[in-house]
């Protein structure tokens, strides 16, 4: 659902208008500063963080190419800034110092759009071609539906990462980039997920993020009243199939154990859901890593996360629970290029009932995955190795 003008107006915080004033202190002595360092590479995921396709790729780089000249902006106060200052250059995010090597840098890359000191400072002067740096966005998954923020016309984005054939196809001709600024060179993150070890009996329920309701607006509630988490559909169908008594004998007669983990935007919200069943974690970010979980895990429940793509690519069973699927289309992802029914991973299900039945069959099979979705994997997935980080270092480098 692309937004109003003033929709985006009332994302903008007070804080916002602080980075106006370290741009303006910046800028001067960014133009100093890069004539010290011409080939800077500035890298990160978000603020809190570094376990997506920018950390993947900021390890390559310090243990691959170590002369590189490459710094890693993350907070200090994040979980996971001592790993990242272990092993390079870091810069604490949102800091006048994040902003003079932002203006300094040859590269600025990213997993996500908002990867820099300041989303709402920086997207004005980018949009508007204020800023003519070079940005690379990595990309956070892999894309399907139609995302009109990630437009060229919202981005003025120089290379934008892709995965799969179609994908790139669909990119390159839906998002409005140059020829040849949409690259196929497949997700960083990707190249660890071809060594894993299972637990037979774990199951992973990952649904994604509602933004009308994590971040509302005025629009938010064209989909449903939000003023209440308790009463939005969300909140209401994940917490009643979480105390179903049908998942709770479906867990304790298999020998599973669940562990609940929204995306990190639903996270603040976490403390409004309650469990009966001890086979059920609820698991908190960040002590719970993505991408081990997915490794980890023999099946998964989601809606429409692209984490599901992740999943699907390490040819293990998983399912769409899509109980809102009508109003996620009309107040957050429009259709794009992918079905679920027809291209998807996993059986899709409407309801509860459909999606306890489906657990439970797959559980009595052991979670031995159907050839139909094997078959889809080796349709999709085109590129099929651990050289992704190899292949985004290189076209980097070539820009």
């Amino acid at each position: 659902m692309e937004e109003t003008f003033f929709q985006k107006l009332q994302r903008v915080k007070f804080g916002d208008i602080g980075h106006i004033f370290l741009f303006l202190i910046a800028l001067p002595v960014s133009l100093v500063y890069r004539i010290f360092r011409r080939d800077l590479w500035l890298i990160c995921d978000n603020k809190n963080e570094a376990r997506d396709n920018a950390w993947w790729l900021f390890r390559y780089i310090r243990e691959n190419h170590p002369e590189q000249d490459a710094v890693y902006a993350i907070s200090k106060k994040s979980f996971d800034y001592e790993k990242v200052a272990a092993l390079g250059k870091t810069v604490n995010y949102g800091s006048l110092a994040h902003w003079i090597l932002y203006l300094s840098a040859k590269k600025n890359i990213s997993s996500q759009k908002g990867g820099k000191p300041n989303a709402a400072v920086c997207n004005v002067l980018e949009v508007n071609r204020v800023l003519k740096n070079t940005r690379i966005f990595l990309q956070h998954g892999i894309i399907k539906d139609d995302m009109p923020w990630l437009y060229y016309k919202n981005t003025g984005m120089r290379m934008f990462v892709c995965s799969t054939e179609r994908e790139w196809k669909y990119v390159s001709e839906k998002y409005g980039y140059p020829d040849g600024w949409v690259k196929k060179l497949g997700i960083c993150r990707l190249d660890g997920l071809h060594n894993f070890s299972v637990k037979l009996k774990q199951v992973l329920l990952m649904p994604t993020w509602r933004s009308w309701i994590a971040t509302p607006t005025s629009a938010s509630y064209d989909i449903e009243d939000v003023s209440d988490f308790t009463e939005t559909e969300y909140y209401k169908s994940w917490s009643a199939f979480l105390c179903s008594e049908r998942l709770e004998k479906i867990l304790e007669e298999n020998d599973l154990h669940m562990i609940f983990y929204p995306h990190r935007d639903m996270q603040p919200f976490l403390s409004y859901f309650s469990v009966k069943s001890k086979r059920i974690t609820v698991a908190k970010w960040p002590e719970y890593d993505v991408q081990t979980l997915l490794k980890e895990s023999a099946y998964l429940i989601t809606d429409y996360s692209s984490i599901a793509m992740d999943f699907a690519y390490m040819k293990k069973r998983l399912q769409y629970y899509q109980f809102d699927y009508q109003d996620f289309r009309k107040g957050q992802y429009p259709e794009g290029y992918f079905s679920y029914e027809d291209d998807g991973f996993g059986k899709v299900n409407y309801t509860a009932e459909q999606a306890l039945n489906e657990l439970e069959n797959a559980a009595k099979e052991g979670f031995v995955n159907h050839e139909v979705y094997l078959k889809r994997h080796d349709e999709f997935f085109d590129l099929y190795d651990e050289n992704n980080c190899e292949r985004n270092y290189d076209a980097i480098k070539e820009l």
